[in-house]
């Protein structure tokens, strides 16, 4: 029986080459975006299971979300969490509401999908949630590569895919729980 997995922020970047590899090894993968269009397109060119729409700063939502996932290809064995927004700024020049919408959707929007996944995955004692960080994405694409990649030791700036590979090791790896898995490219020894 196929795992399902929900791909928050399915249908772009981190999120959109997680549900590659997962359909690729099998999972019933639902694509998850604000943009149901983005969502279908992506569902259709990896063949993935159900494109849904959700705004994960909106708690209703999600719980919407998981239950259309549920009645649609079944429980919830694995969320990933590529969702997220970058309003790039000085401090001193970020408005309040970027702020707030980067908190929204960054961070207790991962807190809400977490919530709800983890009520099934209690109840089915089965389950595995990644949450995704900073990586080489179209929402980082103005930062200047070449100083980031005299920082990092193997030389460049993390892609996709280098991430997706991780994640699907950790839905597939039954025994570990708990665990910060670091794909920098080594960045963190420099610092």
């Amino acid at each position: 029986m196929s795992k399902v997995c929900a791909v928050f922020g399915g249908s772009r970047g981190i999120g959109k080459a997680v549900a590659k590899l997962l359909v690729q090894r099998n999972y019933k993968v639902a694509v998850i975006s604000r943009n149901l269009d983005a969502a279908k397109a992506t569902t259709e060119e990896l063949g993935g299971h159900l494109a849904l729409s959700c705004d994960v700063a909106q708690e209703q939502a999600v719980q919407r979300t998981f239950e259309e996932i549920v009645k649609k290809i079944g429980n919830v064995n694995c969320l990933v969490n590529a969702a997220g927004i970058n309003r790039d700024a000085l401090l001193l020049r970020t408005k309040t509401e970027d702020i707030l919408s980067q908190l929204s959707v960054n961070l207790i929007g991962s807190m809400y999908t977490c919530k709800v996944a983890l009520r099934g995955m209690v109840q089915q004692q089965d389950g595995a949630i990644v949450n995704i960080g900073f990586i080489h994405t179209d929402m980082t694409s103005s930062l200047e590569e070449s100083t980031l990649n005299q920082n990092i030791p193997l030389g460049r700036f993390g892609e996709a895919d280098d991430v997706a590979q991780a994640v699907t090791f950790l839905l597939s790896s039954p025994y570990i729980t708990g665990h910060v898995l670091v794909v920098d490219g080594g960045l963190q020894l420099q610092m």
